[in-house]
């Protein structure tokens, strides 16, 4: 087996033990081992010696590698989104982060977590992405997101107003700080902090989320992911961001963007003894009383 592993910079030495079993896990197991070239940078000086080999910025992944295992948090797995892009290669992270709703395994479960993979002692969960088009192509051929897409004034500059568009018919116009476009997965990210529903990743729908909305009849509408968004940004500074997950630009001039669902998916890999209601009790603590007696 061929497993790729990706990570960033990690600033804290106290995750070097757990990243240090990791390998030690994957070696035991006789898996042929491939480390992205950003994190080589950083693990060649850092880890015990290991059998690997350098996954470099051109290599071929697609048909290669059977799996991706990603160490952080959510925000490194989204990373790893536009190292996979179409190619349906299975992911799975471990987290090293604070919540971790998509990288799931516990540093405390690295041993199992790793023993199920190996043994393929999983199912796949696909998820849905979304795709940003414009005249401009702003983020290249890296223009989809898995958990949102989000357009949102500058820190130091006044509302913004967003023309909303569903399927080339006039929606509303939203004034405030910005407005979310979030897949089921996002909806626990981003949108889930500005009051948007959480929504189950086989639902087949997408949120449209506003921030800090002027208007406070104006609320969050759940829509079907068959439909085609299209925005139109008006705003007295001179620009205003876009982003794709934790991608961002700055956009300068006023610009027509359509928001719809890409054309593929991506592979979460989801371990046998977890489940989506699971991860959403332990993430966000339900049924844990918390009052002190």
């Amino acid at each position: 087996m061929k497993i790729a592993v990706y990570g960033r910079t990690f600033n804290d030495p106290v995750v070097l033990p757990y990243i240090q079993q990791v390998f030690d896990n994957l070696t035991q197991h006789g898996v042929e081992i491939y480390i992205h070239h950003q994190l080589h940078n950083y693990l060649r000086d850092n880890i015990a010696t290991i059998q690997y080999k350098v996954l470099g910025p051109d290599d071929k992944i697609e048909g290669f590698i059977d799996l991706f295992l990603t160490l952080g948090g959510d925000g490194t797995l989204l990373d790893m989104v536009t190292v996979i892009g179409a190619t349906g290669i299975p992911i799975i992270g471990i987290n090293f982060g604070r919540l971790g709703f998509l990288a799931s395994v516990n540093k405390s479960d690295i041993a199992a977590a790793i023993n199920a993979v190996v043994n393929k002692q999983f199912t796949l969960d696909s998820r849905e992405l979304l795709s940003l088009n414009s005249e401009l192509a702003i983020f290249g051929k890296d223009n989809f997101a898995l958990n949102d897409i989000t357009i949102h004034k500058r820190d130091d500059s006044a509302m913004i107003t967003t023309h909303v568009f569903l399927n080339e018919e006039f929606l509303n116009s939203y004034w405030g700080d910005g407005i979310i476009i979030s897949t089921s997965t996002g909806s626990t990210a981003y949108s889930l902090s500005c009051g948007g529903p959480i929504i189950f990743p086989e639902s087949n729908s997408m949120v449209l989320t506003p921030v800090a909305p002027h208007n406070l009849n104006v609320r969050p509408i759940v829509l079907p992911d068959s439909c085609t968004l299209s925005f139109e940004v008006e705003c007295r500074s001179a620009n205003y961001l876009v982003s794709c997950d934790s991608r961002t630009a700055v956009i300068e001039k006023t610009m027509r963007f359509r928001v719809k669902k890409a054309g593929f998916k991506l592979n979460l890999i989801r371990l046998n003894n977890e489940s989506y209601l699971s991860t959403l009790r332990n993430k966000l603590l339900w049924g844990l009383d918390a009052r002190n007696y």
